[in-house]
């Protein structure tokens, strides 16, 4: 035995890159690197420069709803392999990977909650879970949550995070996109107020159907929101594409969407929003911060 074997047994095994415990945060808005504490503190928003990264829905919930109010519902509704899909790997295995990432059956989240004692139902999707993607169980638990809006005569709320239709369902995923709109149409026929919120990304055909149908879209500054990518847009038409394009201060300024709301606001927001249009009482909407209403909005109170 030589030396070097001797110090190799005393030397600590060092821990795996993706073990290892990091307390810093690089933004990806600015490269700057901060404490994560800090940006704990500013909702994951970059304190430096603004940029909304992604978060957890159950932290997005936390922010949004009073405490210890929400109530999860559909739970147990998971999704199946009926055409026995298989690309690099099975669908099976790609739903267990989801589960495991994410300690969820599904990429939405649905419930009951209450903002500042408002009773609303209340959908979240996890981009971890394959992309926030558009399947059977997805639209089953909107459509569920419009039913229990109606039922309730609560508002709906849909927090949208997604990379389109799920490939792997096929017909039956992209049938979700006719399925959700058909029930957002429901909500519209009984006046049950319905606010869409686009995070970054929202895309494919959740973009194409009910995130695009609510009483009032807002988004979160600097999401991505769209149906195709930008190369595919542009190899299409031949043609470069303006600066900015598909983000949420592109669509405000196109008229698309009514608002741009940073996310320490929303549950503010969405308490005045939700009195607005219920008819609860009067509710001065310049609270709520500039350039968060579009004119449109402020034309309707009128």
């Amino acid at each position: 035995m030589n030396f070097g074997d001797i110090f190799s047994k005393m030397r600590r095994k060092q821990a795996d890159p993706s073990e290892a415990p990091t307390h810093w945060v690089k933004c990806q808005g600015c490269n700057a690197l901060m404490y994560y504490k800090e940006v704990e503190s500013c909702c994951e928003v970059c304190p430096k420069c603004g940029y909304h990264m992604r978060i957890l829905p159950m932290e997005r919930i936390k922010l949004i709803c009073d405490e210890n109010s929400f109530i999860e519902e559909d739970n147990a509704l998971e999704p199946i392999d009926p055409l026995k899909f298989v690309d690099k790997k099975s669908y099976k295995k790609r739903i267990l990977e989801g589960e495991e990432k994410t300690g969820t059956k599904s990429a939405v989240i649905a419930g009951e909650g209450k903002i500042d004692g408002k009773s609303v139902q209340l959908v979240v999707f996890d981009f971890r879970f394959m992309g926030g993607s558009l399947g059977s169980v997805e639209g089953e638990k909107i459509v569920r949550a419009a039913n229990r809006a109606i039922e309730k005569k609560e508002p709906l709320i849909i927090i949208s995070a997604s990379g389109g239709a799920r490939m792997q369902e096929s017909t039956f995923s992209l049938m979700q996109m006719s399925k959700t709109s058909a029930a957002m149409k429901m909500l519209a026929n009984a006046k049950i107020p319905y606010i869409s919120i686009l995070t970054d990304p929202t895309m494919g055909g959740v973009s194409a159907s009910f995130a695009w149908l609510g009483d009032i879209i807002i988004a979160e500054p600097g999401a991505l929101i769209g149906f195709a990518g930008q190369r595919v847009i542009k190899q299409t038409i031949g043609a470069d594409l303006p600066e900015g394009f598909q983000t949420a201060e592109f669509l405000l300024e196109h008229g698309l969407i009514d608002a741009i709301v940073p996310r320490s606001e929303h549950k503010k927001f969405l308490s005045n929003m939700i009195t607005y249009l219920t008819h609860n009482d009067k509710v001065n909407i310049g609270e709520v911060g500039d350039d968060i209403i579009s004119e449109d909005l402020e034309e309707k109170e009128e």
